[in-house]
This record gives structure tokens, sequence and C-alpha cells, in this order.
């Protein structure tokens, strides 16, 4: 397995245990829709979040969130509305994102909640 798969689901690890601390609850993991994925799925309250986990070796020239562009939005949009649909979800939906930078003895987690916004709803 790769060095960047494996640090992939050490960060996906990390996100899902961060969120769970706080009352997050778990409802998918690594859902998948097509050719699409959603890394986790979580409630809280009236919210689902769609929750995108980026994360990158320190040093790097950019925060990992900065890596969730456009494409990965729609992408994210697409899926999330697949689910929504197949699950016949009424909770207002937001799009998260965790941002997990990895240094050699510890990280930094960043947590972005509504990182972004559908133009036209979903």
């Amino acid at each position: 397995m790769s060095r960047e798969i494996l640090q992939g689901r050490c960060a996906e690890d990390l996100a899902l245990e961060w969120l769970l601390r706080r009352g997050f609850v778990l409802r998918e993991r690594n859902w998948h829709s097509s050719h699409r994925e959603i890394d986790l799925i979580m409630e809280s309250g009236r919210y689902l979040h769609i929750v995108e986990v980026k994360s990158l070796k320190a040093p790097a020239q950019i925060s990992p969130f900065e890596q969730v562009g456009r494409k990965k939005q729609l992408n994210l949009i697409r899926a999330a509305r697949n689910y929504i649909f197949k699950y016949k979800v009424t909770k207002e939906v937001r799009f998260d994102i965790v941002s997990i930078t990895f240094y050699k003895e510890r990280y930094e987690l960043e947590y972005i909640p509504n990182a972004f916004i559908p133009m036209f709803g979903i």
C-alpha cells in the first residue's frame, strides 16, 4: 500500500475520532456513488455533514484544504444529492472539510464547517 493511501487513511481516522469526540454521529465512511466518494457522512443536531478529509506532509506549499477545488466540490455535491435521494434525507446539508498537516512527531487538524455552499442548493 502506498504512503499516500496510508496517510489518507490515517487522516480519516483522526478526523473521525475528532468529530466523534465533539458529538457528531457517523452515518457512512467512504460512501460511493458511481465513481465519486464521500469520505465521511456525519450527523449533528439538525444537520447532515458531508465531510471531505485532506492531508499533506509538512513542509507544504499550500494548506490541505486548498486541495478542495471547484471540481472536487462539484463531485461532492453530486454524490451528496445521490445520498440524499437514496436515503430520503430531510436534514439541512453542510459541506465541511477536515484539513490535517502531518509533521514528524505531531499533526495539526483544522475543521472548516460549511466550507462551501452549493450555488443552486442540493
